[in-house]
C-alpha cells in the first residue's frame, strides 16, 4: 500500500490534482498524508478542503497554522486578514461539516510500520516522540470538547517561548500549538524564535533550525514536515542527514507542490500555477 506525503497546499487545488495524476494515485490502494495548511492564500481552499475530506481514512492530515486560523475566524476569535482567501469556505452550505472535520485532525501522526512521523512545523529539542505524541493529544482533546471555542480565545500569542513540564493551562496549550504549527528556529535550550522566517543561514544568533539542535531527542525519528518553504533556499542541502523531510516547496509562492513516497523516499513535484513571489509567511 503506497503512502505519499504531500506538502502545504494552501488552496492550490489544481496543482494537487496534477500531482495526484503524476503519481498515478489509486484511491482504492494508495494513502495520502498531508503536512497541514490545506487552506488559505491560494485560490481554491474550499475545493481542497472538500476533496481531502471525502478521501476519508485514505488521508491523514495534521493541522497547520492556517487551518487553525480558519477555525478561529469562523468562531470570531480572530479577524480575517487582508491576504486571506477563506470567503468561499465561510459562505459554503457545508461549512460547519467541513470545519467540524478539520477541527478533529491531529497535530502529530506516527506510523509504526514505516517509522515516519508527520507534523506541520517542528519539535523542540526537549521532547522525545512519546512526549510529543502525548502533548499533541492534549491540544486535540481541547479541540474536540463541546467548549472548544474557549481554546481559540486563548490560542494566539508568542509566549511562553520555552517549554517546561511545569506549564499549565492556556500557556501550556499555546506553547504546544506554537511548536507544532509555527516553529522554524529555536536555540539549544529550546527557546522558540517565531519571528525568524527566512532560509537557514539568515537567522540571528543563537538560533538554529529546530532539526539541527544537537540535543534534540527526536534525532533518530524520521520526521516529515511542511510550513517552511524557504528552508530549501538556505545553506542546508542534505536534510536526510538530520532525519527530516521538509515538503513545503512553495507552491503558493510559485514554486512546486511536492510529494514523498515513503517506501523508497522518492520525490515527485509539479509546477505551481501561482504567480512567482517570495514567501513572507
Amino acid at each position: 500500500m503506497p503512502v505519499y506525503a504531500i506538502g502545504d497546499i494552501q488552496g492550490c487545488y489544481q496543482e494537487l490534482l496534477a500531482l495526484l495524476d503524476k503519481i498515478n494515485f489509486d484511491i482504492t490502494n494508495d494513502r495520502l498524508w498531508f503536512t497541514g495548511d490545506l487552506v488559505n492564500r491560494g485560490p481554491h481552499s474550499l475545493e481542497t478542503l472538500r476533496f481531502v475530506k471525502q478521501l476519508g481514512d485514505r488521508a491523514i492530515v495534521t493541522l497547520g497554522n492556517h487551518d487553525l486560523h480558519l477555525l478561529a475566524v469562523v468562531l470570531n476569535t480572530a479577524k480575517k486578514l487582508t491576504k486571506d482567501t477563506l470567503d468561499s469556505i465561510l459562505t459554503a452550505p457545508d461549512r460547519m461539516e467541513l470545519l467540524d472535520w478539520l477541527r478533529t485532525r491531529p497535530l502529530l501522526h506516527h506510523d509504526k510500520s514505516t517509522g515516519f512521523t508527520l507534523i506541520h512545523a517542528g519539535l523542540p529539542p526537549q521532547w522525545d516522540l512519546k512526549q510529543a505524541t502525548d502533548l499533541a493529544h492534549e491540544v486535540e482533546d481541547a479541540l474536540r470538547i463541546n467548549k472548544f471555542t474557549v481554546f481559540f480565545e486563548h490560542m494566539y500569542g508568542d509566549k511562553p517561548d520555552r517549554w517546561s513540564d511545569d506549564l499549565t493551562g492556556w500557556d501550556r496549550l499555546r506553547m504546544i500549538v506554537n511548536t507544532f504549527t509555527r516553529l522554524r528556529y529555536c536555540d539549544e535550550q529550546g527557546r522558540l524564535a517565531l519571528k525568524e522566517k527566512g532560509p537557514p543561514g539568515s537567522q540571528s544568533k543563537p538560533y538554529q533550525p529546530w532539526f539541527t539542535i544537537s540535543s534534540r531527542q527526536t534525532k533518530k525519528e524520521k520526521i516529515i514536515f511542511g510550513h517552511w518553504s524557504t528552508v530549501h533556499l538556505g545553506n542546508i542541502k542534505n536534510f536526510p542527514e538530520y532525519n527530516v523531510y521538509p515538503l513545503d516547496t512553495g507552491c503558493l509562492w510559485g514554486g512546486t507542490l511536492t510529494a514523498l513516497r515513503l517506501e523508497d523516499k522518492k520525490y515527485f513535484s509539479v509546477p505551481s500555477q501561482q504567480a512567482r513571489t517570495f514567501s513572507k509567511d
